[in-house]
């Protein structure tokens, strides 16, 4: 929402009340508080009907700043709050100057100007990185009932703008204007199924607004050189966060909201759905499951979408029986084959659902202020909300969820959650305009602890649409409605890259589009991208998804990066444990591993799978594609190819290959298995060092498929020679250097031949010497 008329002006309808001069300080238990006046106090008489703007500063944990500004303080805090780490000890120093005071956290401070400018500046070290100006933070009335808190940050030469969640619209976002208030608006708006009250910028900091009301945001649209953010109320809070790095910011942040939990290796396979509205029974089920194994394509999990439920009685967790007359038997017998199971599920309950009644009967739906249980006939006929404020009906909705995974349900697709309405109430007397957003935190809570509690911690795994901060530690999340073309396709990344530089580290979308039917073109080339994603899924809404269904050649593209994503998974699960423990997304903006090269960002069409593997999808029907590599020597993964970066690439490309290029100084661990997601990674694994520079080492780790570490190799060139150092498995592995030469010699417990040194089981620990021609 714009206030200013120009640089100037304020427009008609508001009135400024704006920081001005810091009056005087206290400091209490490592809390800085600063009282600003609006005017400047040049005498006791301006000290009369003015106001004070108390601002609070304080530190969570090193590195991170929090600011809160409060106009009047006795306003009832109602819930919810987001759920925030906060680390104890003494890590936070304060002093004043003559000049001003000071609060330092770790390599962050704060400097609050003394006298009669107000200024607000945040440093790293000795360089200013951000800070709010005279008036930036201000009390903005509108008529006598409507009130704002509005704070202003600067934006430098070159300072771009990335994240504020799952975005569609241009990668970097200087110049637009995002509300942060969930919607469920396709793929291709400004609306968001994931709105996150947090952005990173190329200066290697971030502001979190922690709010979970609607924040609107001004980035470099309504004054040109700053970031605006404000609420509705009489309070602010945000939180500066220095890297000083991208990644260390996304560290930071998510150590502070949450950190992503690790889906199970099984969710990394490919998904087949029943599409939407399709028409479908047990027979059409295994003639798709039976197909896929017929045509040699490999399928993990198979997902039930809402018409495995009665029509019209959504949500009621009961299999319509004259579709499915033997669920338990069926999944059984789908199991049998090797499958996972997901179904489709939400959070609104339908009239002739068997939960409505007893929902209304014992408080468990969201109720209108008059206390009848709030209903419309959008989505469902007389539609209620469960009202996850209410523990009782917390345990209600997991009781029909534990059935289900007692029948062998492996997860739910947890659609919906962005219609909530404001002109409600709810149990625990929650604000309905932070429930708005915050709804769908408790709603994929709920739905991932039943998981936990039945299936076991690392084995839980949501297919959810909706989110909000917090929402990370409940993987995975999908892009929502998108249409079947290449601007799609193209949305669709940049919201997925979007969202990985706003704390989320899996992400996925519907391969081939959910709206409509893509021709057979676009299928194909939204395979190879949907299977070098995080996760992957085949779904769409009124046809089916088999690749058969378009081509022959879309059969061959299928199994062909199918089998190379399964192959992939000793180095893609490595880059999921790298987003639990580091809280880097898996799928990478280039500007994350590349910030200093200013090429990278504002690349939005090419990504990073983990940090060692560069994508391009190709998002034309002749195959034409132009990316670019950062310097450095990058091998092409399928062909070997040694291509020379710092510069841009034009190529065309057939169905089977896209720009695929191995990072140089990267070691890439490639699997036995080819056929699933969900096995012994360390077992026969082949490991290749690419491009291996004088004097520069590289690293791998292969994980089991819990997470925990087995096998860790490290490589290092000095001239002539490579030291190799293995620990871990004792399993057999074998060891290829790409780009650097030919072998001459090995020395150590290990074997050369066609170029290849390999490692016999059973030692614990390896060091090899390897010689160069």
């Amino acid at each position: 929402m714009k206030f200013t008329d120009g640089n100037w002006m304020l427009r008609e309808q508001y009135s400024l009340l704006g920081a001005v001069q810091a009056h005087d300080f206290e400091q209490k238990d490592g809390v800085l508080t600063a009282y600003a006046s609006p005017r400047p106090i040049l005498s006791r008489s301006n000290m009369l009907d003015t106001m004070l703007l108390t601002v609070r500063f304080h530190s969570p944990m090193p590195g991170v700043v929090g600011v809160k500004l409060i106009h009047h303080m006795g306003v009832r805090e109602r819930g919810p709050v987001f759920e925030l780490t906060k680390e104890t000890g003494n890590f936070v120093t304060i002093e004043e100057t003559e000049e001003a005071a000071i609060l330092t956290s770790g390599s962050l401070s704060v400097h609050i100007r003394k006298g009669p400018e107000w200024s607000v500046d945040f440093y790293r070290g000795s360089e200013r990185i951000t800070g709010s100006r005279q008036k930036s933070m201000a009390y903005i009335t509108e008529g006598k009932e409507q009130a704002y808190m509005r704070e202003e940050l600067d934006l430098g030469v070159g300072e771009w703008v990335y994240g504020l969640g799952e975005r569609f619209t241009p990668f970097v976002r200087n110049g637009q204007v995002v509300d942060i208030w969930n919607k469920d608006g396709g793929t291709s708006s400004e609306q968001a199924y994931k709105n996150i009250p947090f952005y990173v910028t190329n200066k290697g900091y971030g502001v979190f607004v922690n709010q979970p009301d609607l924040v609107s945001f001004e980035i470099a649209s309504e004054k040109v050189k700053k970031v605006q953010f404000h609420v509705s109320g009489e309070s602010l809070e945000y939180f500066v966060i220095d890297g000083p790095t991208i990644k260390e910011v996304l560290g930071k942040y998510t150590e502070l909201t949450g950190k992503p939990s690790l889906p199970p290796a099984w969710t990394f396979g490919l998904w087949l759905s029943t599409s939407f509205t399709t028409n479908y029974d047990e027979a059409t089920v295994n003639s798709f499951v039976d197909g896929m194994e017929e045509r040699g394509l490999p399928l993990h999990v198979f997902h039930f979408d809402c018409f495995w439920m009665r029509d019209f009685h959504w949500t009621d967790f009961k299999w319509d029986e004259r579709i499915f007359p033997d669920p338990v038997g069926m999944l059984k017998r789908l199991k049998e084959k090797g499958l996972k199971i997901c179904v489709w599920i939400n959070p609104y309950i339908a009239q002739r659902s068997r939960l409505f009644e007893e929902g209304r009967d014992n408080g468990y739906l969201i109720k209108k202020p008059n206390g009848d249980v709030w209903q419309w006939d959008m989505w469902q006929p007389g539609m209620g909300i469960v009202d996850f404020t209410n523990p009782a009906a917390c345990e209600w909705y997991k009781g029909y969820l534990r059935e289900l995974v007692d029948m062998g349900v492996d997860s739910f697709k947890t659609d919906f959650g962005e219609r909530i309405p404001t002109d409600v109430v709810y149990h625990d007397g929650s604000d309905p305009e932070k429930m708005h957003n915050f709804y769908t935190y408790q709603y994929n809570k709920v739905v991932f602890e039943v998981l936990e509690e039945k299936l076991g911690k690392n084995e839980a795994a949501l297919f959810a649409r909706s989110a909000t901060v917090g929402g990370q530690k409940f993987p995975v999340h999908w892009g929502g409605d998108c249409y079947a073309d290449y601007e799609s396709m193209a949305e669709s990344l940049r919201g997925g890259l979007s969202l990985g530089l706003s704390g989320f580290g899996f992400w996925s979308h519907d391969i081939g589009g959910f709206e409509s039917t893509a021709p057979a073109h676009v299928f194909k080339r939204w395979l190879a991208f949907g299977l070098l994603s995080s996760h992957s899924r085949l779904h769409g809404s009124r046809s089916y998804r088999v690749p058969w269904a378009y081509d022959t050649e879309a059969v061959d593209v299928t199994r062909f990066f199918t089998k190379l994503k399964c192959s992939l998974m000793p180095y893609l699960f490595n880059t999921a444990a790298q987003a639990v423990e580091q809280g880097l997304p898996s799928m990478r903006a280039m500007v994350l591993e590349f910030p200093e090269d200013p090429t990278s960002e504002f690349l939005d069409r090419q990504y990073m799978l983990g940090d060692s593997i560069m994508v391009a999808p190709v998002f034309d029907e002749n195959g034409f594609v132009q990316y670019y590599l950062p310097e450095g020597s990058w091998t092409h993964l399928l062909t070997g190819e040694i291509v020379e970066g710092g510069k841009w690439f034009k190529e065309t490309h057939d169905f089977l290959s896209l720009p695929l290029f191995v990072r140089p100084n990267s070691i890439i661990a490639i699997g036995a298995n080819d056929r699933k997601p969900d096995y012994d990674y360390a077992d026969g694994v082949k490991l290749t060092a690419y491009s291996l520079a004088d004097g520069a080492s590289a690293s791998a780790t292969v994980r089991d498929i819990k997470g925990a570490a087995e096998l860790l190799i490290t490589v290092k060139r000095e001239g002539k020679e490579v030291a190799v150092k293995v620990q871990g498995s004792g399993k057999a592995l074998s060891l290829a250097l790409h780009g650097i030469g030919e072998i001459a010699k090995v020395d150590g417990a290990a074997s050369l031949q066609d170029g290849i040194v390999s490692i016999a089981a059973g030692a614990k620990e390896t060091a090899l010497t390897i010689t160069l021609k």
